[in-house]
């Protein structure tokens, strides 16, 4: 079977793989959507934390069983599915606390071990969701937008709270659907017009403030002064994130979704005096992904517009390259086998 491998930064390349062979308790997956996500451009161009070359990418997944091996019976030949990449252990203090999502020994498809850019795929059937009933573009989008509903759930979001969510990539872009889906009010900031235009568009956010354009003086007008008692930074920038301390309201939650590969530093007199809450949030949870599912069956998270751009499997290393260039107006790029 074909599968595409980055060997090196600044290196994609189809090779040939051997079809993998059913084990107890999993399932054979024909992969039928990759999408593509801020990781993978990180890991192709050297800035991605965590990983190691070569590495086959892809953990944005949608695809049909072939073979599966459930004692449960709840995944079958045929069921349409998504995959939950995260492989966590089980018996780690996070996994027996419920929080698989930062397990100590966690490996991530497409990151510590290898994903899913390939034809087929032998997955754990406990990291399976079937999803029949969606289309194989909204299974394979689950993946991002729980990131972004996970971020919300661990800010625990009131409706009608404020919430500024910096960064409106995908994963910015699934913060400001989940938050607007749990009735906050929603402020999109970014430093591209064209952005925050899609954010009101796709994502309904109510209002949005450009980052170059005195972004503090802006959300101060547009909060009462009283500025967003929860900030998500989903931008992966060390600037932006270390900037968002200083846009929280008094007594306020401070959420890091983005990655980035450096140290932060913040003022401890300004953090202590707001008594400021500081959180990450990494990856998601079945119950993330099954909100999600929820969310995009009811049809209040539409996702045939979250999908820019699209080409086929043997295509996708012409095009990897292009998709890095902000002139690409790229949100979510989808491959299809």
């Amino acid at each position: 079977m074909k599968a595409i491998v980055c060997e090196q930064v600044d290196q994609l390349m189809y090779v040939e793989q051997e079809e993998p062979a059913l084990q107890p308790e999993t399932a054979v997956v024909r992969i039928h959507r990759i999408g593509i996500c801020g990781t993978d451009m990180h890991a192709f161009k050297g800035n991605q934390p965590f990983f190691s070359y070569p590495r086959v990418l892809g953990h944005e997944l949608a695809g049909i069983v072939e073979q599966a091996d459930d004692p449960s019976g709840s995944v079958k030949i045929g069921d349409q599915v998504s995959i939950i990449p995260y492989m966590h252990c089980g018996v780690c203090i996070a996994c027996r606390n419920g929080k698989t999502n930062c397990c100590t020994d966690m490996r991530v498809l497409g990151v510590h071990i290898d994903g899913g850019m390939r034809e087929k795929l032998v997955v754990p059937v406990s990291h399976l969701l079937v999803t029949n009933g969606l289309t194989l573009d909204q299974a394979a989008v689950l993946e991002p937008l729980s990131i972004g509903a996970h971020a919300v759930r661990r800010a625990e979001l009131r409706a009608g709270e404020t919430v500024l969510v910096i960064g409106s990539g995908p994963i910015g872009l699934g913060v400001m659907a989940f938050a607007k889906h749990c009735g906050a009010r929603v402020i999109a900031m970014d430093i591209q017009e064209e952005r925050l235009a899609f954010c009101r568009q796709w994502a309904k956010v109510d209002e949005t403030v450009n980052a170059l354009q005195g972004a503090k003086e802006r959300l101060a007008a547009l909060t009462n002064n009283e500025f967003p008692t929860v900030v998500v930074d989903a931008t992966g920038s060390a600037r932006s994130m270390t900037d968002a301390f200083g846009l929280v309201a008094h007594g306020g939650k401070l959420v890091y979704v983005g990655l980035v590969k450096a140290d932060l530093t913040f003022n401890d007199p300004e953090f202590h005096k707001r008594e400021l809450t500081l959180m990450g949030s990494r990856n998601a949870t079945i119950e993330d992904f099954a909100a999600v599912m929820a969310a995009v069956k009811s049809g209040s998270v539409e996702v045939d517009s979250f999908i820019t751009h699209r080409v086929p499997f043997a295509e996708m290393i012409h095009h990897f390259e292009s998709w890095l260039k902000p002139g690409s107006k790229v949100i979510k790029a989808m491959v299809e086998l």
